[in-house]
This record gives structure tokens, sequence and C-alpha cells, in this order.
């Protein structure tokens, strides 16, 4: 009888055991649960986030009619060339048509653009750095994006090029369109270059 009794009371510290670790095993599982759900919500709410502002941004339309919407992606297209100027840095940006074009020799070859091309002039002010350990300016805030596409009808009045500017305010992280803009207004900054194209910056080759 004593060993039965000694039996059932080891019996019953072993399910007891197996009760602890059980439960133990679905607090840890619903911790893990609970913060990949947490995780995964933010993650969400920086995705929503970064969605409406491209749909504030490419919602925009020049007073010329450019749409930034047609240039939607640039934040990914290959680099052409940069420029400065003693206030501004500039980095020049083309869509998969007009870099292709770029390799195809356009417009030292003597021919055109093809319709479809565009170009983005992404514009920082500029600050010295105080980390590098010599002399050298950096981007500082973020102030405009000059846009070019090409429409041979569309724009035949200037060159096949249309132009807008959308400006960048960082107060707010929104973008307007610039409403001095025309469709035309950088065509008289860059008729000197009309032999190529209306295109001031060669495509860096690597």
């Amino acid at each position: 009888m004593s060993e039965f009794v000694t039996k059932s009371a080891a019996q019953e510290q072993r399910e007891q055991r197996i009760g602890a670790r059980t439960a133990a095993k679905r607090i840890g599982g619903s911790t893990l649960v609970a913060t990949v759900v947490a995780v995964l919500a933010v993650l969400g709410v920086v995705v929503l986030c970064a969605r409406s502002q491209d749909k504030d941004k490419y919602s925009l339309v020049s007073p010329g009619g450019i749409a930034f919407s047609d240039f939607r992606g640039y934040e990914d297209w290959a680099d052409v060339s940069s420029a400065r100027t003693t206030e501004i840095l500039k980095v020049i940006v083309a869509n998969p048509t007009m870099i292709n074009a770029y390799k195809a020799g356009v417009p030292g070859n003597g021919q055109p653009f093809p319709d479809g091309s565009m170009i983005v002039k992404l514009q920082w002010k500029l600050k010295k750095s105080t980390e590098a350990p010599f002399a050298v300016e950096v981007p500082d805030v973020f102030s405009q994006a000059f846009v070019m596409e090409k429409d041979s009808k569309r724009f035949s009045k200037s060159g096949g090029w249309g132009y807008a500017v959308f400006n960048y305010d960082p107060a707010s992280d929104k973008f307007t369109a610039d409403a001095k803009s025309p469709s035309d207004c950088g065509f008289a900054c860059h008729t000197p270059v009309k032999a190529k194209d209306y295109i001031f910056h060669p495509y860096q080759k690597r």
C-alpha cells in the first residue's frame, strides 16, 4: 500500500513538472507571437506612411501639365552625373530608356533621345562636413526635384522636352509643384546645347 502511495506521489510530481513546462512554453510562445505581431505592426505603419507620402507626391501636377507620377520610381534610377553651384549640390538620374540611349551613343552620335526618356535633377543645399578629416561639402537639406521628359509631339515647341520643378519643404516633409514652372520653363536655359538634344550632362561611364 505504501509503495502504491509512493508511486502515485512521484507520478503526480512528474505530471506537475510536465504541466509547468507546458505552461512555460505556452507563455514563451505567446510572448514571441506578441513580439512578432508588434514588429509587423510597426513595419506596417512605416510602409503605410511611405505609401501616403508617395501618394501625396505623385498626385502633383505642374502648372505646365507635367505630372510627378510620370517619374514614379526615380529614387531607384541610375545616376548620370552631378553638378554644383556655390550653394546647391545636384545629382542627375535618368530612367532606363534614357540610360539605354546614352549607352548607345546618344547624343554624341548626333541622334536625339527617344520619346519616353526622363531625367530628374535632385538638389540639396550644401554644408561643410564636421566629421570628415578633410575639407568637404556634403548634402544638407533636400530642396527640389527638377524634371525633364521627352515627348516630341506634346512638347514640340520646346525641342520635344517638357520641364517642371517640384519643391520640397523639410518641415512638412511635403512636395509642391513650383508655381512658376511651365512645361517649357527650362527650354531657354538648354538651348545652348541644342546640338546635344538640349542635355547638358553626359552619362558618366564607369
